[in-house]
């Protein structure tokens, strides 16, 4: 049997909706750049997409992050010709964002509610720190925590950190989340658990990682009433 000790939760389309509003903001942008040139010919959301990439190691992940990629894309596509008042319905979106308040997915509290009778467990999010910690305070679930991480990145030296500080092995940790890239793999790799809750959008940059399906040390479900019983097999050793 492998003894769990300590469960890790991703937050963003793990525990509450969050690329859902990611999309409406990238489809409100197309219709804003979409007054100046043809969508397709400039093909918009890939050259969005790249802007943003390319901006991840100065600005970092989250909405202030794409706020100003937005505006850099936008520049950039229309040719310098965009308006001011267009400019600044780009940042208005970006402040709807931040202000949106926190839905939790269905079956979330319960689920790890469940969880944290049996096990102790963390929070390990990335993204622009006031925004994730208003967004952790307002789910109402913080106190459920034994730890809340807020990272810059999500990757193995990350994890291997995080799991020292916390004094438990990895094959002793499981995580759960969404990302293959930043929940799944990372943790695979140094030798822990994972258990793939996949969200219906998925940013293209977090779907890119090299996970075997067939892992031994991967489960993957559909629903967050399911994590408990997910738990359960990789301590029985039972396959999925």
């Amino acid at each position: 049997m492998t003894a769990i000790r300590m469960v890790g939760f991703d937050a963003d389309d793990t525990l509450w909706r969050s690329e859902d509003y990611f999309h409406a903001a990238q489809d409100e942008f197309e219709r804003i750049v979409g007054g100046y040139v043809d969508l397709a010919d400039a093909r918009v959301r890939e050259r969005l997409y790249e802007v943003e990439t390319g901006n991840l190691a100065i600005f970092g992940y989250g909405v202030k992050g794409m706020a100003l990629s937005m505006v850099e894309a936008a520049v950039q596509i229309t040719g310098e010709r965009i308006a001011a008042a267009d400019l600044h319905r780009i940042v208005g979106i970006a402040k709807d964002m931040l202000r949106h308040p926190v839905e939790l997915l269905p079956g979330v509290r319960e689920a790890v509610e469940a969880i944290a009778a049996e096990h102790a467990i963390v929070l390990i999010t990335k993204g622009d720190l006031f925004h994730q910690e208003a967004k952790v305070r307002d789910s109402g679930m913080a106190a459920l925590f034994r730890r809340i991480e807020i990272v810059s990145e999500k990757d193995d030296a990350t994890y291997l950190r995080l799991l020292q500080e916390f004094e438990v092995g990895p094959r002793q940790f499981a995580m759960i989340g969404n990302s293959l890239r930043s929940d799944i793999a990372p943790v695979l790799r140094l030798g822990g658990w994972g258990i793939h809750a996949p969200y219906h959008l998925t940013w293209a940059h977090e779907a890119q990682a090299d996970v075997a399906p067939g892992s031994e040390r991967l489960q993957v479900v559909q629903a967050p009433a399911e994590w408990p019983a997910a738990l359960c097999r990789i301590a029985e050793g039972v396959p999925r």
